[in-house]
Order: structure tokens, then sequence, then C-alpha cells
């Protein structure tokens, strides 16, 4: 791809000459992917709305001459589209704002990186299919459950009919160093853990794949940076952990991973009733990424330590073991 100049208030001294950006950069995701690439050797800008002062540029994502001024005068290389409305329960109860982010601000963003030639990867989603008949490969045909699901896959459409170049990657659930338990959907089980004085209920009928923040970022600059050597890369990828687990079985690792008592912990094994629709198992095929050499992963064990140790109210482990 050629290297194009920097423009008005972008230009620096020294700055890389690969040029990225991400949406959504304060989230959970977005902050690994920012970090990821700045860690490279890319010039990394990232955009928010609610949190973005004053590390990122704020930018309503459903303006759209602001998207295409940001994206005019930055020129990126490459970019990654990390905003969502990712809670299924939210989306139900604000059906058009979610379409609105998840969908028409997805396929604006592909159309104006289509015009300035910057690869865009559109993060997506497992819940894209039902869960009857895992594992999925990227060709296999979705069927999402919930209005989420189908918000993102109306989302994919509108992306690769915007930008024939795009990619679209679709990851399961995810976790990482948040900035607070309820940022994740595993991180937010805790505290659960760690009152054991009461105990809690944990479904332990729907099989999720635990996706460690750092190792999709990781695979978005691989992807990347395979595809400024290989046009070729693009269309639809999957990337996921390898361990199968219900939230019963992620809250029985984190009390192993800090030594504290799981037994509070009650596994249910019905379908859930109340909320979204959730797939049983929507287990992704990554299969494709690992044919092109890309890939990483960090056992659950070890990630969720990263992520949680900051949480832990004993504040004697966390002495012990990391001072």
């Amino acid at each position: 791809m050629p290297e194009r100049a920097l423009q008005g208030n972008w230009d620096e001294i020294d700055v890389p000459d690969r040029r990225i950006l991400i949406t959504g950069a304060t989230g959970l995701l977005g902050r690994a992917v920012y970090k990821e690439f700045k860690a490279n050797n890319w010039h990394a800008v990232g955009c928010g709305y609610s949190r973005a002062r004053p590390r990122f540029e704020k930018v309503n994502l459903l303006d759209v001459a602001a998207v295409h001024n940001l994206i005019q005068d930055f020129q990126p290389h490459v970019i990654v589209h990390c905003a969502a409305e990712r809670r299924p329960d939210v989306v139900d109860s604000q059906p058009d704002a979610a379409s609105q982010l998840n969908v028409a601000a997805s396929g604006n963003i592909a159309k104006e990186a289509a015009e300035v030639g910057a690869f865009l990867v559109y993060i997506s989603t497992d819940y894209v299919f039902d869960g009857r008949n895992p594992p999925y490969k990227e060709n296999d045909a979705p069927n999402p459950l919930n209005l989420y699901g189908k918000t993102k896959l109306e989302g994919e459409k509108a992306v690769l009919t915007n930008s024939d170049d795009a990619a679209v990657l679709r990851v399961p659930i995810l976790y990482g160093e948040v900035e607070s338990l309820k940022e994740s959907a595993v991180t937010i089980m805790f505290d659960k853990v760690q009152f054991s004085n009461k105990s809690a209920n944990m479904d332990h009928w729907q099989q999720r794949f635990p996706t460690y923040v750092k190792d999709v970022a990781s695979v978005c600059r691989q992807l990347a940076e395979k595809r400024m050597e290989d046009p070729s890369i693009k269309g639809i990828f999957h990337w996921s952990g390898n361990e199968q687990m219900t939230k019963y079985e992620m809250a029985c690792a984190m009390a192993d991973a800090f030594n504290l008592p799981n037994s509070h912990l009650r596994p249910i094994t019905d379908s859930p009733v109340v909320g979204a629709a959730r797939p049983q198992n929507a287990q992704l095929d990554c299969s494709r990424l690992q044919m092109l050499g890309i890939g990483q992963r960090t056992p659950f064990r070890i990630g969720i330590k990263e992520s949680l140790w900051p949480f832990l109210t004993d504040k004697r482990w966390r002495q012990t073991v990391f001072h």
C-alpha cells in the first residue's frame, strides 16, 4: 500500500510511517489493540466517545462529517473498528441506538476506509451463529438468535458491501485488564467468586471460549501486517481461545487461580429463561488464520490472573504473590 504524507495537525517528528486508527479505543478490546500496535512501531490514533479525553480523539461515530474528517486528515493505512454495543440485553432495550452504532456507523466507516485505501478490520462476534452445529467455519451460514447477533451480522454485510477489501474478525466472549469488573462478561463474575459466604448460581449450560483481548490485539496486528504484504488478505476470519468452559467453570478457574474456595458456586444446567437468547455452543473454527501463520493464545489461568489481581479483596495475597 503506498505511503501517504501525514497532513495538518497530525504532523510529528519521528512518527512511524505505518498509521492505524482504532475506534472504541477506550473499551476493553480497543485499549489492547491500541497498545499492541503502538508497541510494534505503528503510529496509532485511538478514538472514543464517553471516555475519550485526554488520551484519545473524541469522535461520535454517528457523526458522518466528523468520521470523514478524522479519516481524511489522518489517512490511516489500517482501521480496526472495535466500537460497538456489545451487551445483548442493552441491544434488546435500545434497538435503534444499537443498530445505528453496530450497522450504520460500521457501513459508513467502511465507505470512508475505501476512499483512502485503508484496510478495515471490523470486529464481529460468535453470536452470528445459532450454536446448534459447532464448530463454525467462516463460510458457514449465520443464524443469530438475538438482536445483538443480528445487528453485528448486518454490520458485517454493511462493511463488506462498502469496502471490497475489508476484513471481518469474529471473536467470542472477551476478557482482559478491565477498568471495572463489569467491563467483561467474564470478569464480572469475580465478586461472586470472592464473596464465598454467599452461595451463587452460575450458568453451566452455555459453552464458551473465553478469549484474552491481548491475543485478539496481536491477531489484529498480525493480520494488518500480513495484509501489507498480500492484498488477498480480506473477507471473514475467526479467532478464539481454545479452552471450552461454562461460566461456572470459568468461576471455578478464577477461584483456583487465586486459591479461593469454590464450594459456594452452584452450577445451573438449565438453559436461561431471562434476557436475550444465547447460542449454546458457537465455537469458532480458526483454521483460516492458523493456515496463514497468524495466532496467539494465552492460557485462561494466566490471562485471568493478570486481569483480576488488582480486584482482589484480600490484599495479603497480592503482596505475597506479586511482590
